[in-house]
């Protein structure tokens, strides 16, 4: 899954971005009340454990 897929799921689930870091940028899911950090590079594919990690973490598998 590329980033870019990632926050559009993100985005669909409820959670909205908060801020650019140096690498990665900070989002925030409501649901969960976490804070989750995503590589910036919206091309390039997210492993698949990592991409899994953050799913979970912002309530949406």
């Amino acid at each position: 899954m590329k980033t870019s897929e990632l926050e559009k799921l993100l985005s669909e689930g409820g959670c909205y971005f908060l801020k650019h870091g140096g690498e990665h940028d900070t989002w925030f899911c409501p649901k969960t009340g976490k804070k989750v950090r995503i590589h910036r590079h919206k091309s390039k594919e997210v492993p698949k454990g990592t991409a899994e990690r953050i799913l979970r973490d912002a309530g949406l598998k």
